[in-house]
């Protein structure tokens, strides 16, 4: 391969995110890499991921990235949630110049791309996903997934992070799974490639922090709100191509290419996903009129707003409630949230995240209460409706109903939410099921910790 240089691109909160690009186009592929993730330790030492990168470059302007807290990109940073790793592939794109790239991903790496794509569909050209695993634990619905007991010894195994015990641990742990690669359990070469691989992306003790956030994600619940075209790829004789057909039909309009079988990953396999890449994105295609978007809904109001303007009188509630509406309005522009209605007391914002949402629902909390008032707040995430360009729908219903059952100074949220902020830092506790009004089933609600 010719020469690569390295550039970084900077985040609003003074990260370094190290990116490389590769090829002149006629189309960018974003290109995230998946564990361990050293974009130079790659493309020096691996056939397959060098022969990946020549393929895609062919008729591509490939663009790929370290994520934070890993590889060549700052390390002395918290490491991020599926949010924060969105916000740094903006901030990458935003440096080369990119529009509508096809964004691509293995295994965890495509999650990012998926809620991307979800949440901001007109920045996207199209979607590919190899071998997608939107959930890492076992579930009663998600049989694929590692139980507690596989993760606790992947956790131990984790303590050889970095050594060629490590190397072998893993590549057996692969083969175990169907996923041999170009090397196989007790080659030593590529043993100790893995071996360099592993330590040259991190240290054991952040190894051990990636696998505790990936093993409390699930974006199962944004696969139905990507309108995108998506295409995913998977080995024909994998034995857990039943998941592929799962995940494919959870994305509306998504294909699926089951790659021709032949055992571990190799060169030839890569030509193939890399071919149907290319016929998949060959034309260009013209903008989704979109009248659906993934959005996280904020609503928060005034507890015992009634009594509280009784005993001020209209002037010193009118007093208050401006105050109320500037300190909300200071934690959106903050948090970037954006205001979608006021209705007296009450507030409705949306955000691209849902940790935005929930960390300017506290300060918002927070805040109030120099005021001598306090809040309820409730957070969701969904598929909302574009109607006359504002957001709506059965969505932003549900997080309405999630705020009506917070307590003062509470901040609630659903599911969906938990599912989606792993590694955000945030504590929750259990605030149990509840039916909410108008709304289908009993929903599950957790309470966020102060």
């Amino acid at each position: 391969m010719e020469p690569r240089d390295s550039y970084y691109a900077k985040t609003s909160d003074g990260a370094y995110i190290a990116y490389q690009v590769i090829g002149d186009g006629p189309i960018d592929v974003v290109w995230q890499s998946d564990w361990p993730g050293n974009i130079d330790v790659e493309l020096e030492d691996d056939p397959l991921t060098k022969a990946w990168v020549r393929e895609i470059a062919s008729f591509s302007r490939l663009i790929f990235h370290d994520r934070r807290g890993i590889g060549l990109s700052s390390r002395n940073v918290s490491l991020p949630n599926l949010e924060t790793r969105v916000s740094d592939l903006l901030v990458v794109l935003a440096a080369v110049g990119s529009e509508r790239p096809v964004l691509t991903g293995i295994f965890e790496s495509g999650a990012p791309n998926a809620l991307l794509a979800a949440t901001r569909p007109e920045l996207v050209h199209s979607l590919v996903w190899m071998e997608p695993e939107p959930r890492f634990a076992w579930a009663p619905d998600w049989p694929w997934g590692r139980t507690s007991h596989d993760m606790e010894r992947e956790l131990e195994d984790l303590e050889l992070w970095g050594s060629l015990a490590y190397g072998r641990t893993m590549l057996e742990a692969e083969a175990s799974k169907g996923n041999e690669f170009s090397f196989e359990p007790g080659n030593d070469a590529g043993a100790a490639w893995m071996a360099k691989a592993s330590r040259n992306a991190c240290t054991p003790d952040v190894a051990r922090a990636l696998a505790r956030i990936w093993y409390e994600t699930d974006i199962r619940a944004v696969l139905p709100s990507i309108n995108v075209p998506t295409l995913i790829q998977a080995r024909a004789d994998s034995p857990e191509d039943e998941r592929w057909r799962v995940v494919a039909s959870s994305i509306p309009g998504a294909q699926l290419q089951r790659i021709p079988p032949g055992g571990p990953w190799t060169e030839e396999h890569l030509r193939l996903a890399a071919l149907g890449i290319r016929r998949f994105v060959g034309a260009e295609r013209e903008r989704i009129e979109l009248d659906t978007i993934l959005s996280t809904v904020l609503f928060t109001d005034i507890i015992d707003s009634t009594r509280k303007q009784a005993a001020l009188g209209d002037h010193g509630w009118k007093v208050l409630l401006e105050t109320h509406h500037a300190v909300v309005r200071e934690s959106l522009a903050r948090w970037h949230g954006s205001e979608n209605d006021t209705a007296g007391d009450g507030f409705y914002a949306t955000f691209d995240g849902p940790a935005r949402a929930i960390r300017c629902a506290q300060e918002v909390a927070h805040k109030v209460r120099d005021l001598g008032i306090e809040i309820r707040a409730g957070v969701h995430t969904g598929e909302c409706e574009l109607i006359d360009d504002k957001i709506g729908g059965l969505a932003v219903t549900i997080g309405a109903r999630v705020a009506a059952t917070a307590l003062p100074s509470e901040v609630r949220i659903s599911q969906t939410v938990k599912d989606l902020v792993a590694g955000s830092g945030l504590s929750f506790e259990d605030a149990g099921e509840h039916e909410l009004k108008g709304v289908p089933d009993r929903w599950r609600l957790f309470r966020v910790v102060p």
